[in-house]
């Protein structure tokens, strides 16, 4: 018996604002919001019956909760998202992202690293990794 990751809950001041941020990312779109949690995932129209039978043959692409809350994020994540571009070359995705509203941070990173640290407009640190697109090579 094992278990699977079904959602990743992020605390947030304006959930919806960042829900719609990281839908922009990823292109997820907008599950629905409940009291001051909104979700968003990947494939609304999936019925409950084929998710769980998804999850228990493999592991599934998680849905976000974002859940308010009072405070402001302080201190560096402790858990983050690595992001990787599929489309199109990590230049590109990067210009992308930023004109989404993310933020180039420094978190002790160095310089000439492969990845570029960014931030959600809430500050929540992610990292944008090498292209996955077919035909660009990036190391």
């Amino acid at each position: 018996m094992t278990s699977r990751l079904e959602w990743i809950t992020v605390d947030a001041r304006d959930p919806r604002s960042l829900a719609e941020f990281w839908c922009g990312v990823l292109g997820y779109v907008v599950y629905g919001e409940r009291g001051d949690a909104v979700e968003i995932g990947p494939d609304p129209e999936q019925p409950d019956e084929e998710r769980l039978a998804e999850l228990r043959d493999r592991p599934t692409v998680p849905s976000l909760t974002f859940v308010r809350v009072d405070d402001a994020k302080t201190g560096k994540n402790r858990l983050h998202f690595e992001i990787t571009p599929i489309d199109g070359d990590q230049d590109a995705e990067l210009a992308r992202l930023l004109d989404l509203g993310a933020t180039k941070t420094d978190v002790g990173q160095g310089d000439g690293r492969s990845w570029v640290v960014l931030a959600d407009p809430e500050g929540n640190e992610f990292c944008l990794a090498r292209s996955l697109a077919p035909g660009i090579f990036e190391i």
